[in-house]
């Protein structure tokens, strides 16, 4: 299906975070670490695993760093919890950094705070961390994001060098300037940056820090797209090839 939505009419990121579809998005509002409706499940691994394997440093010349998870878009921070719960229980509280960011402030309560957890109300567009760690996950937010392209090129900037970026990406949601989506030759830029992409799951990932580079002007997103592959009202995202 082709947008028809004009140039003129899409949205800047002020605007679409004010947008009905993006401040009612409920895809990570319930999900547990672990079960049913958990990371562990949509991941295919549970997180814990990545950080109990050890802390890596962000470079050599920080070996004994704290393993860090950051969650973007990461809804109540329901699993981010739960995770520093099981951390403690396991000594692991001092070798571990969990950071959760998202747009709406709706966090579930911390029984106590935790020394290894922070939950970031802000808008994944233009927050950046101090910090690099050894797993980004970004389940189904980036159905709700205008620029969903830079999210992603500068999370991957964020690893350790054995770092594993894992994100939700509906490429039918990559639009060019005429509405028609961008197609193959995104997924074929997208590999050449060093991601890599399941069509099937409509999962990306990569491995290790990158400074990716895509030639893509973002042009601004579209609200109205209506539902995606979940079933739940999605964005849009417009860009001019760079040439």
């Amino acid at each position: 299906m082709v947008d028809q939505r004009a140039s003129s009419e899409l949205l800047g990121n002020d605007a679409l975070e004010q947008s009905a579809v993006v401040a009612n998005c409920a895809m990570n509002r319930e999900r547990q670490l672990s079960g049913v409706n958990s990371y562990t499940r949509e991941l295919g691994f549970n997180p814990l695993d990545v950080l109990a394997a050890g802390p890596v440093g962000a470079d050599r010349a920080e070996p004994l760093a704290a393993a860090g998870w950051l969650d973007l878009c990461c809804g109540t921070g329901r699993a981010l919890i739960q995770a520093s719960e099981q951390l403690r229980l396991a000594g692991l509280t001092e070798r571990t950094v969990l950071v959760g960011v998202d747009l709406v402030d709706a966090f579930d309560p911390v029984p106590a705070p935790p020394l290894n957890l922070e939950l970031i109300c802000a808008s994944v567009s233009n927050w950046a961390p101090t910090r690099m760690f050894n797993l980004i996950t970004c389940l189904h937010g980036l159905h709700y994001v205008g620029d969903k392209l830079a999210v992603l090129t500068r999370a991957a900037g964020w690893l350790t060098p054995t770092g594993r970026l894992v994100a939700d990406l509906d490429l039918s949601s990559i639009r060019l300037p005429d509405g028609r989506p961008a197609g193959q030759r995104l997924t074929a830029r997208l590999r050449a940056a060093g991601f890599s992409y399941d069509s099937r799951r409509r999962r990306i990932s990569c491995t290790g820090r990158r400074d990716a580079r895509l030639p893509y002007s973002y042009l601004g997103a579209d609200d109205r797209a209506g539902p995606n592959y979940t079933g739940q009202p999605a964005v849009h995202s417009h860009y001019a090839e760079d040439h």
